[in-house]
C-alpha cells in the first residue's frame, strides 16, 4: 500500500526535520521513519473504519426518530438503504479492520462528533445519496454509492485535513495518496470474500520496504557530498533567494539516482520535480530540474554514473 511516491514524501519530511534539529542521530531518525510510515498505514485503516462510523449514526439517527412526533411522510417511513447497506456491513465484520479497531479504536471520537454529524448531513443531502436510494437494491449499488461518496465527499471535505492535523502532523499530507489506497480497496470489495476480504499491505514487497529505509541512510551519510555537487551548479545563484527546502529535495534525489540502479533518472526527477512544486515555490519545479541535469550530466562524463 505505501508506495514509493509515499516513501520519497516521508524521506522529505524526516530529512528536512533531521536538519532542522541539528540533529546528528541516525538511528532515530529510521526510528521517526518507520514510526511516520505506520501511521500513514494507521491512517489507510481509520479511513475505512469511517464508513462504520458514519453508518452507526444513521442508525442512531433513524432510532432516534422512534421517539419523535413524526409530522412528514419521510419521518414516517425513512429509507433505510444506507443503514442496510451490505458492503458497509461486511467492512464492518472484515476480520483484518475488525482486529485493527480492537487494538487502536476507530480514531473518530466524542470531540469529533459534531465533524462526523456535519458529513452524515452532507451525505444524506447529495445527490450521489438522491440517487443511490433510487438505484437498484443490490450489493454492486451498495459498494458504488460508498466509492462514490468517499470520493466526492469525505475526500473533499474541507474539514477533514485540519481534523488529521491536529492527530497527526502529516497525516492532512498523506490523506490524497491513502485516500487513493482507501478506493482501490473499495472496488476490490467482494460479497463472496465475506469477512475474509483482504485488504491492502503495508508494502507492496520487500524491495519497497528497503528502500525507505535505503534512501533516508543515504541521503543523511551523503549530504555534504551532495551539497558540494549542488554547490558547484548554483555559484552564480543567489542563495538567498534559493528555497532551503530545495536543497533537501535535490540531496535526496542525488542520493536516489545514485544508489538506485532499477529506477531510471527520469522517474527519480520527475518524482522530485512533482514534490517540489507541492513543497516548495511554484517555480522550484524549472529551478531543480536545471540544476539536476547539469549534476547528472557532470557525474556521466566523469564516469561516477552509468545508468540512463
Amino acid at each position: 500500500m505505501i508506495n514509493r511516491i509515499l516513501i520519497r514524501i516521508k524521506v522529505l519530511q524526516i530529512v528536512y526535520a533531521y536538519y532542522q534539529k541539528n540533529s546528528t542521530n541516525l538511528n532515530n531518525a529510521e526510528k521517526e521513519l518507520t514510526q511516520s510510515l505506520q501511521k500513514s498505514f494507521d491512517l489507510y485503516h481509520y479511513l475505512l473504519l469511517m464508513i462504520g462510523v458514519l453508518t452507526d449514526l444513521e442508525q442512531k439517527r433513524l432510532d432516534a426518530l422512534k421517539y419523535k412526533y413524526l409530522t412528514t411522510e419521510e419521518e414516517r417511513n425513512p429509507n433505510t438503504r444506507m443503514m442496510d447497506n451490505r458492503f458497509a456491513e461486511q467492512l464492518r465484520k472484515n476480520e483484518t479492520l475488525e482486529k485493527f479497531a480492537n487494538q487502536y479504536g476507530t480514531l473518530w471520537n466524542d470531540e469529533d462528533a459534531g465533524f462526523i454529524r456535519r458529513l452524515l448531513s452532507e451525505i444524506l443531502q447529495s445527490a450521489i445519496y438522491k440517487e443511490y436510494i433510487q438505484s437498484p437494491d443490490t450489493y454492486e449499488a451498495d459498494r458504488e454509492f460508498w466509492r462514490k461518496v468517499f470520493k466526492v465527499i469525505i475526500l473533499e471535505n474541507s474539514e477533514l485535513p485540519d481534523i488529521l492535523e491536529e492527530k497527526n502532523i502529516y497525516w492532512s499530507d498523506d490523506l490524497d495518496i491513502i485516500g487513493t489506497f482507501v478506493l482501490k480497496t473499495i472496488k476490490r470489495f467482494e460479497p463472496e470474500n465475506g469477512n475474509k476480504q483482504e485488504l491492502l499491505p503495508m508494502f507492496r514487497d520487500e524491495e519497497d520496504h528497503q528502500f525507505a529505509g535505503q534512501l533516508l541512510r543515504r541521503s543523511i551519510m551523503e549530504h555534504e557530498e551532495n551539497a558540494a555537487l549542488i554547490d558547484k551548479q548554483i555559484k552564480n545563484w543567489d542563495l538567498e533567494r534559493i528555497a532551503s527546502m530545495d536543497l533537501y529535495i535535490m540531496q535526496i534525489a542525488l542520493s536516489e539516482i545514485k544508489n538506485f540502479p532499477s529506477i531510471p533518472i527520469n522517474v527519480t526527477l520527475n518524482e522530485y520535480i512533482d514534490l517540489a512544486r507541492y513543497y516548495s515555490t511554484p517555480k522550484s519545479g524549472v529551478f531543480i530540474n536545471g540544476i539536476l541535469d547539469s549534476i547528472v550530466t557532470e557525474l556521466k562524463n566523469e564516469g561516477k554514473l552509468f545508468k540512463n
